[in-house]
């Protein structure tokens, strides 16, 4: 859309607060018997192979069709890399999305095979938006009478905000849907059977229904973190096995490799994968790092499945899929040590590779010695020792500076500096890099474990010494790996551009605020701090579709620099790093 022609709708609204749960808990089968229901997950970073399935709409929709009876299915446009002379020509080694046509035609014929939906509920990270403003439009002309709904980050992180640009939804669903799509998929069925104005009046329609905005009826969904994990069926990958075209979908997937450099997702390994599945084993982080939106998966209310739960997954993947690698791509996997413990036996037997992310601390598994001042011990087994015990080979870990100041300004300082620095010498000259993590990848390394790191440049108060100290940290992680006879190439050397995604703290440091205010015009609303939803902001928000480009302003070519480096040495680090030539910022001035 060009423009917007009438005020912007706020973010904030008031939400229910009741759990989803106790608001479905007399819908049943016979409630929704007979509907149809299609999720549409959007393409992710083109330059990256998908090689995680959607776990949120295939959750979903296992939800409805084992629980419910409904006839639900995915439409997965992340799914499909097209390598051909488009592709070749923009320098797409891994091929391309689908175009705007292909998509259409792939989701006319999905309708016509599996019948009119009812209900269509559109998937993905607020780096989707464009793609979901032009399914919606798709969607509407083809069906002017379905029930559509966006959920996931986008959904979360915008709220109501998003019916500024994609007018064409009835509703937004925030946080986590295991629970509140059982009421969506309702609203569905009684608006189909009633009409609005008569199910509204009923009361059937609450909680949820907002009235009309826009000259339109609006719902706003407010998810929550099901009760019992463990009591949510396993995502049924099949729904994925293969596309109304014959294109084998889910062994395309399973064939490309989690983690790895052909992965193109910042990660490295030491090893290789031939077939590889995923699901998440906890929502939810208990921390607070100010550059990090979790409101999709739980925020910081941090809930985990059980160790036996994990087991029957795993031995269900193994079984089903043939896979010689199970990923666990959480946000925090490590934070509860019983539990890991609790997985040695029951993994152990399965003898079957994983990897998953977690924290250097909990790594490096450091407390303080007793009565012994900057003396530290070892955690008795340490974790990670535990974790290779159990099958685990592969851990990334969040590192994102090397720098105590930067570290401190992320909200990461508590957790990675609590154990002090040391003296580390890198190519003649000596840094002071965080004990924890120096240990963290040590303790990995000794266990077994591949430890790979991600990092984040231009953040606030970032300066060239600053970036410095974190590519020195990635050369003594290069020089370690090498003593222990790994190759260069299982460091990860790339990093990520600082960026602010909205609901995060990061928008707290004054510089942040201002530098959005000059280089996107973005405004922020005086009473609840929220940026307001105007051209200005969706600009903004349609450039965040990778974390590893620079932000420019598309009207005034402006790049966007969080940190306090000047912008032609921050776009000259840039450019190292993208052309693979990462340590040639040590040598900057």
């Amino acid at each position: 859309m060009s423009g917007l022609s009438i005020a912007p709708i706020p973010l904030s609204k008031p939400l229910c607060r009741a759990h989803p749960a106790d608001i479905i808990k007399n819908i049943g089968s016979s409630d929704l018997r007979g509907l149809n229901v299609v999720f549409i997950n959007m393409p992710l970073r083109e330059t990256a192979i998908p090689n995680v399935t959607p776990q949120g709409p295939l959750l979903l929709a296992t939800n409805l069709w084992q629980n419910y009876g409904v006839y639900a299915t995915v439409i997965d446009l992340n799914a499909y890399r097209i390598k051909d002379k488009i592709a070749e020509k923009q320098g797409l080694k891994n091929g391309r999305h689908l175009t705007y046509d292909e998509a259409l035609e792939l989701i006319n014929r999905h309708f016509e095979v599996h019948g009119e939906p009812d209900l269509i509920g559109l998937s993905g990270k607020i780096t989707t938006l464009c793609w979901q403003e032009k399914i919606a439009k798709m969607v509407r002309i083809m069906l002017p009478k379905v029930f559509l709904v966006s959920g996931n980050g986008l959904a979360t992180e915008l709220k109501l905000g998003l019916l500024n640009y994609i007018p064409e939804l009835d509703g937004v669903a925030r946080s986590e849907g295991d629970d509140v799509i059982v009421k969506i998929a309702y609203d569905a069925k009684i608006i189909k059977e009633m009409g609005l104005t008569d199910a509204a009046n009923a009361g059937k329609l609450a909680p949820y229904y907002v009235g009309e905005i826009n000259n339109r009826p609006r719902f706003l969904y407010e998810g929550d973190r099901p009760r019992n994990l463990d009591a949510i069926p396993f995502a049924d990958l099949d729904l994925l096995k293969e596309d109304v075209f014959g294109n084998r979908i889910l062994e395309y997937y399973i064939g490309n490799p989690i983690w790895g450099v052909s992965a193109n997702n910042s990660s490295a390994a030491s090893f290789t994968m031939s077939r590889s599945t995923t699901f998440v084993s906890s929502r939810g982080c208990p921390y607070a790092c100010a550059f990090c939106y979790r409101g999709a998966q739980g925020e910081r209310n941090y809930g985990m499945r059980s160790a036996q739960n994990l087991a029957d997954e795993f031995r269900a993947h193994i079984k089903k899929y043939d896979v010689d690698f199970i990923g666990m791509p959480d946000d925090n996997f490590a934070v509860d040590y019983q539990r890991i413990a609790e997985m040695v036996p029951l993994l152990k037997p399965l003898n079957i590779r994983w990897g998953t992310h977690t924290r250097l601390d909990e790594s490096a598994g450091l407390k303080p010695k007793p009565r012994s001042a900057g003396e530290y011990i070892f955690e008795n087994p340490k974790r990670v020792d535990l974790m290779a015990e159990a099958g685990c080979i592969y851990i990334g870990f969040g590192a994102e500076s090397a720098s105590p100041d930067v570290l401190k300004a992320m909200q990461k300082g508590g957790f990675i500096l609590k154990n002090g620095l040391m003296d580390v010498r890198v190519d003649g000259k000596t840094y002071q890099f965080p004990r924890t993590m120096i240990e963290g990848i040590k303790n990995c390394e000794n266990a077994g474990i591949h430890a790979n790191c991600t990092w984040i440049m231009a953040y606030p108060t970032e300066t060239l010494a600053d970036l410095k100290i974190s590519v020195a940290f990635i050369k003594w992680q290069e020089d370690f790996y090498s003593s222990c006879g790994k190759s260069l190439d299982s460091v990860n050397k790339r990093m990520f551009t600082a960026t602010w995604y909205p609901g995060t703290e990061m928008l707290h440091h004054s510089k942040v605020k201002q530098t959005l205010q000059d280089v996107f015009g973005i405004s922020f609303d005086s009473g609840t701090g929220e940026p307001v939803c105007d051209e200005n902001f969706h600009q903004y928000v349609l450039e965040l579709d990778d974390a590893t480009k620079i932000l420019y302003n598309p009207r005034t070519g402006e790049p966007l620099n969080f940190g306090d480096m000047p912008t032609n040495t921050f776009l000259k680090a840039r450019e190292y790093v993208d052309t693979g030539q990462t340590f040639k910022i040590l040598e900057m001035q």
